[in-house]
């Protein structure tokens, strides 16, 4: 759920409960969800399959969760256990959906839906904890497991979705909905159930069946490579630097960030330049040395793209094929049209009536943008134009120019820590929530942190771990995700959420320091798991962050908001060494600058989402995908000194799974619902106004999917959004 744009998206999920789910998040902070990961997540490799096996010994990945505060025991059990677990527990999910299946008697709610809902549990709690480690912490032998439990877990789903007793069960009741006197959240279960079964399957004769679940195994095994690949590129590539006359113009936050990097992978007389986005982005932001630049932004823009296995181009041109294949069979046009049928949506035009005009606009606000970069340049005595790797460098003289600040003038007042407390600060005036951490859990890695999360009444209300810090067994970009979402249903249980990051790990007794962009990203991932945390459904299926992938992103992005109210910076943005509040000159230029470069962030994001709309609606066959985007963007008439946020091979969104294919375009329209929702508090004037937090929480962080999502967006706001917040937001007018 991801991800504020996306990584891979993303995201775990619940087997049973996830053939009613709409999604998973990663984060945007690719400009993150994600995020993928928008969950931000592994949700989207979260397609199942049958694996028979005899009982094995005693495995504690099927262990009931019974360490510290109802967590996973993460010592107990180790890598090799997952698939002697996977076995076991796919096989007694297979035998108690087809016991429901077989049953003689007339289905009820009980005895069918009900029933399905709770299956699985075993499943349930292997896979969570599985695709967790999958994306955070990952190895050889998680990422083999991977590429083979993958495909495996799309048959076992596609076997279950398939089965006609089964699927007889919900169209009958389906059929007799309007006579079983439903509650409005049961009734929805049920809709949403039936059309999960349809969309998956289950109406196709049995050759059709056969091809959908063959193309669901071969997607899912792609898509496990694919994220693979991407994450193997851009931990096995630094730069190292040696000579300290090449570290010109770097702020002293970077340069510990890259000596920490360095001595991680053995130099520690060096500094490292790494993919991860909190190094790349403000080496190329404040590098003097342009031919570093240039080879920096070379190898960021060129992941998935190098020859040899981690070459991704192959598997992007078999998913797209697949993809359409897939929607044909289900009768759609494309893939785009299959995709978007769930959503707010609904249509390929409806979108492109959302990213075209705002494209028009961002594509003559970064032309206005580039003629003063270029001016920069001129004066410096350059006789060359905008190169990507130049834009970010210019446009931040051009901000101290405009705005007398740069972001290493602004980093010692965001840390880390003081912008969780932020973040925590805010739910708990919004909300009625507050955090208590708990030292001394091992969890997946020594560096995540777990708290204890508690009502105004104090009650528990569950738990919430952040795992903050880039390292090489993560996948990049930033995600939420869940071990455990909140239901009533049953025994009911409470969530288990959690936060994924990628910032630089600082040196050691030396605070971890954040951009603007950085505190961005973790307040929009802390949104997703508040989406998660609040959420006060009866039914799994509609927990939390089961909803629409362009409803999805509003509880994340809407949360960005309140880190630049003046009362919360004023608070929380103190000085690491003096401990001093930020100037109020300075807080005042910040506010100011908050639309600065609109133009080169609007293109990246809008060229990314219209590339992939154009990939998932083609008519023809696409025989070289890098060629396809070149032709597109042509078309655009992309800027020559911008390039998409994540270029194809990259594309981890949309080809590391399903999560965000023909779905990218969901941070903007959640966007458009975003900036109209605080506009509310702003006409208040008070962000924290108690009768709209009420609302808010009611209606958007505790009402997950039980009811439409422009159903519940109305019942908060009174009235659906045009785009104006949205473009004034993003200072496009």
């Amino acid at each position: 759920m991801c991800a504020r744009s996306p990584p891979k998206s993303s995201p775990a999920g619940k087997c049973k409960r996830f053939f009613m789910k709409t999604g998973m998040l990663d984060s945007k902070s690719l400009p993150a969800c994600h995020a993928m990961p928008r969950f931000r997540l592994y949700r989207n490799h979260l397609v199942w399959s049958f694996i028979m096996s005899d009982k094995p010994p005693y495995n504690h990945a099927l262990s009931e969760w019974n360490g510290p505060l109802g967590l996973p025991d993460f010592t107990a059990f180790k890598d090799e256990d997952f698939a002697p677990a996977f076995d076991v527990a796919l096989a007694q999910d297979l035998a108690e959906v087809e016991a429901i299946a077989g049953q003689a008697g007339e289905p009820t709610i009980d005895n069918t839906l009900k029933a399905l809902q709770l299956t699985g549990k075993a499943l349930e709690r292997v896979s969570s904890i599985f695709w967790l480690r999958a994306g955070a912490h990952t190895n050889n032998t998680i990422q083999a497991l991977e590429r083979e439990i993958a495909p495996k877990m799309s048959r076992h789903y596609s076997r279950i979705m398939m089965d006609p007793a089964l699927f007889a069960r919900i169209d009958a009741l389906d059929e007799n909905r309007d006579m079983l006197d439903l509650d409005s959240e049961t009734r929805r279960v049920l809709e949403k159930t039936w059309k999960g079964f349809v969309r998956s399957g289950a109406k196709l004769d049995a050759a059709g069946k056969t091809e959908l679940a063959d193309i669901n195994e071969k997607l899912a095994g792609l898509g496990a490579r694919f994220g693979q690949n991407v994450l193997k590129d851009e931990s096995g590539w630094a730069l190292f630097i040696t000579d300290e006359a090449d570290l010109a113009g770097l702020p002293d936050f970077l340069k510990n960030a890259m000596q920490s990097a360095a001595a991680e992978r053995g130099k520690p007389d060096a500094w490292a330049v790494t993919l991860s986005r909190s190094i790349v982005e403000p080496f190329l932001s404040f590098s003097q040395n342009r031919s570093l630049r240039e080879q920096a932004f070379n190898a960021w823009a060129k992941r998935g793209e190098n020859g040899g296995e981690t070459d991704n181009r192959e598997i992007v041109r078999e998913m797209v094929d697949l993809r359409e294949r897939k929607a044909h069979l289900l009768g759609y046009a494309n893939f785009a049209a299959y995709k978007l049928d769930d959503t707010m949506a609904k249509t390929p035009k409806a979108v492109m009536d959302l990213l075209e005009p705002v494209w028009n606009k961002a594509r003559a606000k970064a032309a206005e943008e580039e003629a003063e970069l270029e001016r920069l340049i001129a004066a410096d005595g350059g006789n060359h134009k905008v190169a990507p790797w130049d834009w970010r460098f210019y446009a931040e003289k051009l901000r101290a120019e405009r705005f007398a600040f740069d972001e290493a003038e602004l980093k010692p007042y965001l840390q880390l820590d003081k912008i969780i407390e932020a973040a925590f600060d805010v739910a708990g005036r919004l909300f009625g929530i507050r955090f208590e951490e708990k030292k001394g859990i091992a969890t997946w890695h020594p560096d995540v942190r777990v708290f204890q999360v508690f009502n105004a009444d104090g009650s528990e209300r569950g738990l919430f771990l952040g795992d903050y810090f880039a390292r090489t067994s993560k996948r990049s970009g930033a995600w939420m995700s869940s071990l455990q979402s909140s239901h009533k249903l049953g025994n009911g249980q409470k969530p288990i959420i959690y936060n994924v990051m990628n910032f630089a790990k600082p040196k050691a007794g030396e605070p971890a320091l954040l951009s603007l962009d950085d505190a961005r990203t973790l307040f929009h991932e802390f949104g997703h798991a508040l989406h998660g945390l609040l959420s006060d459904v009866t039914w799994p299926a509609v927990s939390g962050t089961a909803v629409s992938r362009d409803f999805v992103e509003l509880p994340s992005q809407l949360y960005e908001h309140w880190l630049t109210v003046p009362a919360v910076l004023e608070k929380y943005a103190v000085h690491y060494r003096t401990g001093e509040a930020m100037p109020k000159a300075l807080l005042d230029k910040v506010l100011a600058a908050r639309t600065f470069n609109a133009g080169f962030n609007t293109v990246e994001f809008t060229s990314s989402a219209l590339v992939d709309m154009a990939f998932h609606t083609g008519k023809e066959k696409i025989a070289d995908p890098l060629a396809f985007e070149k032709q597109t963007l042509a078309k655009l008439s992309m800027p020559d000194a911008i390039i998409m946020r994540h270029r194809t091979p990259h594309f981890t969104h949309v080809f590391s799974g399903d999560g965000y294919s023909a779905g990218y375009y969901s941070y903007m329209w959640s966007e458009v619902l975003d900036a109209d929702a605080f506009s509310a508090f702003e006409e208040t004037g008070d962000a924290f106004n108690p009768e709209l937090a009420a609302k808010l929480k009611q209606h958007i962080y505790a009402a997950g999917g039980s009811r439409d999502p422009e159903e519940l967006y109305k019942a908060f706001r009174g009235k659906m959004p045009t785009p104006d917040a949205m473009i004034e937001k993003r200072g496009l007018n």
